[in-house]
This record gives structure tokens, C-alpha cells and sequence, in this order.
């Protein structure tokens, strides 16, 4: 799927410094994030609201790309469950569109680094 970032990306999500890696039709959106000072809480490791804003931008791209960008969804819920601490380096967030309906669409996601799971989410988005 050709796109650029501006045209998928809110401006929150690219303030955060977040990276489109790749969206797939079949409702698959790849997302990372580099660990920045402005994203660190106070213990130094990256924030659960960055991991979780990853997950929702990732989530949000795959129902995007599932349905189609001239179709809009918003989150409705969002669970996220956090295994790990991010230290340094980049998060990868796969999302992935379990059940495409008309009305609403079911999703996951798992955060990763190295291979190892940080973070793992499942959300539901309404079609507008």
C-alpha cells in the first residue's frame, strides 16, 4: 500500500515520533517508536501512555487500512496488558483487524522489542 505518513499519520502521532512501517489491505499495520527523552517517566523508561498511544495509532492504521482510508473509526475501548520496560531503543507494534464488520471491527496488537513482548492490547473501533 503506497502512502505517506501525512497523508495516514495524525499530528499527535508524528509528534510523538511515531513510524509507519507498513500497512497492509488485509487490516495489518506496523508502527515503531524511538525511546526519546520526552517520552520517559520518571523511573527512565519509556511512558505506558507513549506504549499505549503506539498501540492506538497501530490499531487505528489497521482498521484504516482494512476498511479503507475514506472510511472513518474511532476507538471505543482498549485493554492493554504491560509486560516489560522499555529502556532504550525502538518499540515495534504490530496490530492486526480480527473481525471487520459493518459497525465494528475488533483488533490486536502486540508490542515488541527485540523480539521480546512489552506490551500486548486488544481495542474495538466503531465505522462512522
Amino acid at each position: 500500500m503506497d502512502f505517506t505518513e501525512e497523508q495516514v499519520m495524525s499530528a499527535y502521532s508524528r509528534t510523538l515520533g511515531c513510524r509507519v512501517l507498513r500497512l497492509d489491505e488485509a487490516g495489518v499495520a506496523e508502527v515503531s517508536l524511538t525511546l526519546e527523552p520526552h517520552l520517559r517517566n520518571r523511573l527512565g523508561k519509556m511512558h505506558g501512555g507513549a506504549i499505549f498511544s503506539l498501540v492506538d495509532t497501530a490499531m487505528g492504521l489497521a482498521c484504516s487500512a482494512s476498511h479503507g482510508f475514506d472510511q472513518q473509526s474511532v476507538t471505543v475501548e482498549c485493554k492493554i496488558n504491560y509486560m516489560r520496560a522499555i529502556s532504550e531503543g525502538d518499540a515495534l507494534c504490530v496490530a492486526t483487524v480480527l473481525h471487520a464488520g459493518r459497525r465494528t471491527l475488533v483488533v490486536e496488537a502486540d508490542v515488541r522489542q527485540d523480539g521480546k513482548l512489552i506490551a500486548k492490547a486488544q481495542g474495538t473501533f466503531a465505522v462512522l
